[in-house]
């Protein structure tokens, strides 16, 4: 089912396609290619935090559910260097640093459906050469499938004419059972090294070791406290891998999740506000949901000993990722 659910700034409509099957629901808008509700069969609250008007996601979102790009995470200094020739991009961060694509990245654009079904969704997106200060025209697509497991798999591609960056990324706001805090979740990241940052979240260069240090989840444990980290799985793209997994002792739901991807940025949300009217029962304050954002390393262009995130006419990218749920808890009428 397609319907509109709002009206762009360019003054055209924003259309949400709702999939089903396997015992999950998605609801995707055209709007940053963005998750807006993802739901369990049997239980109330959504699995992530969305906002019931798209007014709200142009006044508070912060990326709620959306496809991040041309790269996602933080560049340093919002330059690049390609090809010898230094390129200035758009710094929306404070410091002059670019977070998401910079200040109208690929998460604040409307993409266009290409094809759909009942469980499916192609969307698409054109973006110029010079936008966002980047070299060359991309060409970018975000299916999102409701696939067996219950699982939402989320495949994520592009091609460019000219020698760019990129670095795509998905940014939903995880909560399993509908709590205030998120931080008495349980989670396992199966990562040995992580990236320690400076005051602006930028990586310092280091690869450190997560052996004895808080940010050793390779068991499950509880969150407790606040993180925005890289956690380095692997050091390069590689076949689809199982990498961390969520649960909720309060709900039974436990989440799997499977990435392509060599890092795995973990943010536990601290930094959000409580705008916005949110579906079911879901806030959207402080510490109110978490995400896990599959992604190659960021601010790769500034440590040549991180994964490229170079992309050439001769080369194309590809990202898969899957979000696999289960549930042994009490089951709830949906809401």
């Amino acid at each position: 089912m397609t319907d509109i659910f709002g009206i762009s700034p360019e003054n055209q409509p924003v259309s949400r396609i709702t999939l089903s099957g396997h015992g999950l629901m998605a609801r995707i808008l055209t709007w940053g290619a963005t998750l807006q509700d993802l739901r369990l069969d049997g239980y109330g609250n959504p699995l992530v935090v969305g906002f019931a008007d798209f007014q709200d996601y142009l006044d508070h979102s912060q990326y709620h559910g959306a496809t991040a790009g041309r790269v996602i995470n933080r560049i340093g200094g919002a330059s690049v260097v390609i090809d010898g020739v230094d390129y200035k991009l758009s710094g929306n961060q404070a410091g002059g640093h670019m977070l998401h694509g910079g200040q109208n990245g690929y998460g604040e654009r409307d993409w266009r459906i290409i094809d759909r079904s009942d469980s499916h969704v192609t969307l698409a997106l054109t973006d110029p050469d010079g936008s966002m200060g980047f070299p060359g025209t991309v060409e970018a697509r975000c299916r999102y499938s409701v696939v067996d497991g219950p699982s939402l798999r989320i495949d994520l591609t592009a091609t460019t004419d000219r020698p760019t960056i990129l670095n795509l990324g998905h940014h939903s706001y995880f909560n399993l059972d509908g709590s205030a805090d998120i931080r008495a979740h349980k989670l396992s990241i199966a990562a040995d090294h992580y990236l320690p940052t400076d005051a602006h979240c930028l990586p310092t260069g280091a690869i450190a070791p997560v052996t004895g240090s808080r940010f050793d989840f390779r068991d499950l444990r509880e969150i407790a406290g606040e993180f925005d980290h890289n956690f380095c799985l692997a050091g390069r793209r590689r076949a689809l891998a199982p990498v961390a997994e969520l649960t909720s002792p309060v709900s039974g739901i436990t989440m799997r999740l499977m990435t392509t991807e060599p890092g795995l940025q973990f943010y536990t949300g601290h930094g959000l506000a409580g705008d916005g009217s949110c579906l079911g029962d879901l806030g959207n304050g402080a510490h109110a949901a978490l995400c896990l954002e599959p992604q190659l390393w960021p601010d790769a262009p500034n440590h040549p000993e991180f994964p490229s995130i170079a992309l050439t006419p001769d080369d194309s990218y590809h990202q898969t990722t899957q979000f696999a749920f289960s549930a042994t808890g009490h089951k709830q009428e949906r809401h």
